[in-house]
């Protein structure tokens, strides 16, 4: 096993991808309490137009529309009403902030039709968000203020700044508290873009972004709204970070896509340094243990100052063993599909369809069939299947569509290959470890990318006629794929190399086809462009968590990083759009070191019922429980440490939302306890419900909760006995479930077994 982790570790750095936009879903009317109804609120009211030559008194539509509302209010406490907009075009009425008493006296006037308390329609935004349950003006976008006030740094390959994205308009000045700084040559940050810092191996002497990784990542942790966001004309809508009022500042540690351990460690002690509340790194590498992983060390040192850390868990799926940033203290992202595909279909001669995706959609692509052409029949050379520069030079596919593997080069070059060489568009197909896992990326020419299933489809079909011949329908945009969230084949997987009683990846999060902001204007030969990019990678899910916890942050503003990785771990979704189990790139369902607790549900995390909390004292009995060195632990805590003095802990006992067991031949029943707060329902009752995985027996002691107070503290014990029949798989999962009238709060279990 060790070796197997040493060939992943050579990978070297994992650096990730994933950006987005917008979908037009309109969602019901938001309702207010009935509390709520004595206060003011806005009404729109239609009204007759003015008779102007019955009343000289009002001579324009303002001083008419002013007539309706009081003068004055009768109740001194209270704001007077208040005209808000003016309607000129689109009906003859305004807009006005009213008590109910004063509509009472509007509704006496002449010329007064109707009103209705204002509908908060959604925003068109971007369709993440959308899929998030993150809707403007409602819910708990709007509880949590948008992340108001909230700081996140963003440890990337910087920014740039000019971009709408980063625009502060409605942004209010930074808190106190930040002491950070803005190292462009010249001002470039302002009330949203607060801090930007660039270190010594990152490029060119300032945070500016030439690779356009940490523009994308930062505005989808917390990019302010841009309408008209699109790529190419698709994914059309407003786009914006899932915190959008949160403050961004970024610490440019990365060029090209190579970034230098110490620099990264340096941005994350000047982050601390400088009053970040959040981090987001999506970057990392594999390692064997915590103590020589500098971002698990930085980010313990952020952990013990209350700040929380989002780390991507890296791009090396579907492989076992392959998740980076393992450390408990760190929030580990796993990244799954939306429900948006930008849909492209392979039409064959033979009439059969393949869908597939693409950003990059001709509208002037001719539905004419075309030689299809396979460049890997060319056993001669083993580059031609993957359409590599020089492969193509002695083939033949002048005005073709060419069937291109995935491998080797990245898939637009492999597009670019094929139009140097004549080819009319491109077939990308999937690896087999992809599988269903397609990708819509702005290629620069025609391109439909498939799965590997349906790949070997098309080579049957190629390989069965003299004259093979397909074309490439463009669809859109398409909203409503119920299979979504579905684990991205590239998303790495557990189980947990470094601390193997600790389950990881802990959350999957949107990290395919994500648009959002870029360095650059996109361009291809249709002769538009974009200052968005679509891109996948668990890049892409960690600042859509970084993000979430922005907004829980500014919603319970004393939780701390511990509680609110609980909240988001607890409340985690299990099940996709159709209510089936949430599936990995098969297609199968997917396992929980694929998934972690489940697919992330904001507003369910703003109120999670219980929360299991962790102090940074409980981490150093934690370290100390792994084996490691006095001189080890001291790393962390930057102090000298004597474990034999600490009461260490076994990696099952540490107060963690889920449970990952091992069991052997010769083991027993192991036992571990948890401590649950009650953030909840002062009088609230939890019953437990156990689903054990099969091969063990679980029981927890006691069965029911019974919590009188706010934040009061309970605890309960929970026993797994290994079944005398052994399993015949090498894991198997289930969860235990604390239930109330209100709360479900889930924690996953994993138990594997090795049996000699």
């Amino acid at each position: 096993m060790a070796q197997f982790r040493s060939i992943l570790i050579i990978i070297g750095l994992i650096f990730l991808f994933t950006l987005f936009t917008t979908n037009a879903n309109e969602h019901p009317v938001d309702e207010r309490p009935e509390e709520e109804q004595s206060n003011s609120q806005v009404y729109i009211i239609h009204c007759e137009f003015p008779d102007r030559e019955g009343d000289s008194r009002y001579q324009d539509l303002d001083s008419w529309y002013l007539s309706f509302l009081p003068a004055t209010t009768s109740d001194g406490s209270r704001e007077a009403p208040r005209l808000i907009y003016s309607y000129r075009n689109v009906l003859t009425g305004f807009a006005a902030k009213l008590y109910p008493d004063d509509l009472k006296e509007m509704q006496k006037r002449k010329g007064f039709i109707s009103a209705r308390p204002e509908r908060q329609l959604d925003l068109y935004t971007t369709h993440s968000l959308n899929f998030l349950g993150l809707h403007q003006n409602m819910g708990f976008w709007n509880d949590s203020n948008y992340g108001k006030g909230v700081i996140i740094g963003v440890i990337d390959t910087g920014i740039f700044p000019d971009h709408p994205s980063f625009s502060d308009d409605g942004m209010p000045p930074p808190p106190a508290k930040w002491k950070g700084k803005c190292e462009f040559n010249v001002t470039k940050c302002n009330n949203k873009l607060i801090g930007a810092r660039y270190f010594q191996s990152s490029g060119n002497g300032s945070p500016w972004d030439e690779n356009g990784h940490g523009t994308h990542t930062a505005s989808t942790a917390a990019g302010n709204f841009v309408p008209g966001a699109n790529i190419f004309g698709n994914a059309n809508g407003t786009a914006a970070g899932v915190a959008p009022l949160a403050h961004v500042a970024i610490y440019k540690v990365c060029s090209g896509i190579t970034c230098s351990e110490s620099d990264t460690l340096a941005a994350m002690d000047m982050a601390i340094e400088d009053g970040v509340d959040v981090l987001s790194l999506s970057l990392g590498r594999l390692t064997n243990n915590f103590y020589s992983d500098n971002i698990a060390l930085g980010a313990f040192s952020a952990m013990e100052k209350g700040i929380f850390v989002s780390c991507a868990a890296g791009n090396s799926g579907p492989s076992s063993f392959s998740t980076a940033n393992e450390a408990p203290w760190i929030l580990t992202v796993g990244a799954s599909t939306i429900d948006r595909k930008i849909k492209t279909t392979a039409v064959l001669g033979n009439n059969e369809e393949f869908d597939g995706e693409s950003a990059f959609q001709p509208s002037e692509f001719p539905p004419t069939l075309l030689h299809l052409a396979y460049p890997g029949s060319n056993a001669s050379d083993s580059d031609a299947k993957y359409c590599t520069p020089a492969s193509l030079n002695n083939t033949n596919v002048m005005g073709k569509i060419v069937l291109c593997e995935v491998g080797r080069t990245t898939r637009v070059d492999k597009g670019k290959a094929v139009k140097v060489a004549g080819g009319a568009a491109m077939i990308l197909m999937n690896t087999e470890n992809l599988a269903n896992t397609t990708l819509a990326e702005a290629h620069v020419l025609p391109v439909t990318h498939v799965s590997y299933a349906d790949g070997l489809k098309i080579k049957e079909y190629i390989n069965s006629t003299l004259i093979p011949t397909a074309t490439i329908v463009f669809k859109g945009t398409i909203i409503g794929d119920d299979r979504a969230p579905v684990v991205a084949g590239f998303s790495s997987r557990g189980p947990n190399f470094a601390s193997p009683g600790i389950l990881k990846p802990d959350i999957t999060g949107p990290g395919v086809n994500i648009l959002a902001a870029w360095h650059v204007s996109l361009e291809n030969n249709t002769n538009t462009n974009s200052n968005f990019n679509m891109i996948s990678g668990t890049s892409m899910s960690c600042p859509h968590l970084s993000g979430v916890a922005a907004l829980l942050k500014s919603s319970h503003p004393d939780w701390s990083p511990a509680a609110i990785k609980s909240a988001i771990m607890t409340t985690a979704d299990v099940l996709n759009l159709g209510l089936s189990s949430i599936e990995d790139e098969t297609y199968l369902p997917a396992s929980v070191f694929a998934t972690g607790a489940g697919h992330v549900n904001p507003s369910k995390a703003n109120d999670p019922g219980l929360i299991y909390d962790i102090e940074p004292a409980d981490y150093v009995a934690y370290l100390c429980g792994l084996n490691y060195t006095d001189r080890q632990v001291g790393i962390f805590l930057q102090r000298k440490v004597k474990c034999s003095e600490i009461t260490s802990i076994l990696e099952g006992q540490l107060n963690y939302p889920s449970f990952s067991i091992q069991v052997r031949s010769n083991s027993t029943a192991q036992t571990y306890s948890r401590n649950a707060t009650n953030i909840g329902q002062a009088n609230s009752t939890y019953n437990i419900e156990i689903d054990s995985p099969p091969g063990v027996d679980v029981k927890v002691e006691p069965t029911t909760l019974v919590f009188s107070e706010m934040n009061q503290k309970l605890s309960y014990q929970v026993t797994f006995t290994p079944l005398a029949t052994r399993p015949s798989t090498s894991f198997n999962q289930g969860s235990l479930r604390w239930i109330s009238k209100k709360h479900i709060v889930r924690s996953p279990i994993v138990v594997r077994f090795f049996f000699l």
